[in-house]
């Protein structure tokens, strides 16, 4: 039985010629690591793919402005139509009640608006005037197609133009629009009648009234 030396430990043979090195175990090469090719590779993908995640970004932001463009559209030409409707109908009931409102102004003209028929016909022309409606047509203003209707014609030698001389009827409209036009008597002026002057306007000169003065002799 060999007897072991305290404080040496037992060294693997060496062959001679050999550095101790090469008595050293080497280490195994690390089987996860990926050739650089590899990762080249993989950045290349991974940058495809972003390209491509940007691409449809871009296309879905675009539908969706698209889509809020056409909502916003939308809505617009809905509160646009409600609108019309609601005038349309507006215009279509006072149309309806012009008759009404025509016998009340003839009974004001009358005297005969008394009690409690004044009551209500005054209420009437208040809801009236507060859903929009408002009566135009006056004694002594132009007549104007779009406005009037001419149901009398006369000539006057105090008129420089055609002119509204009496209101058969008011008209009324709502805002810009005339649901009836003003019914009225017009005259025009006198053929061959000499325009009337202005007030105020000054007699042009005739020729030969203002010639210079010569100097005096002296």
């Amino acid at each position: 039985m060999t007897e072991e030396t305290p404080g040496f430990e037992e060294k693997p043979d060496v062959p001679s010629g050999a550095t101790p090195d090469d008595a050293a175990p080497k280490a195994a090469p690390s089987q996860g690591a990926a050739p650089a090719g590899d990762s080249s590779a993989q950045v290349a993908g991974l940058t495809a793919q972003l390209d491509q995640v940007r691409t449809a970004l871009g296309e879905r932001t675009t539908d969706l402005q698209r889509l809020q463009a056409e909502y916003q559209n939308y809505r617009r030409r809905v509160e646009r139509d409600r609108i019309t409707v609601r005038e349309i109908a507006i215009a279509n009931l006072l149309t309806e009640l012009l008759p009404v409102l025509d016998d009340i102004g003839r009974a004001r003209e009358h005297g005969e608006l008394v009690g409690g028929f004044k009551s209500v016909a005054e209420s009437l022309e208040t809801v009236a005037a507060k859903m929009g409606l408002q009566q135009f047509g006056k004694e002594g203003e132009p007549f104007d197609p779009t406005i009037h209707e001419a149901l009398m014609h006369s000539y006057a030698p105090d008129v420089t133009e055609t002119t509204c001389v009496a209101i058969l009827q008011p008209g009324y409209r709502i805002g810009e629009r005339t649901i009836r036009p003003a019914r009225v008597a017009v005259a025009e002026p006198q053929p061959g009648a000499t325009p009337v002057k202005a007030e105020g306007a000054e007699e042009a000169p005739a020729a030969g009234d203002d010639k210079d003065n010569g100097p005096e002799e002296g």
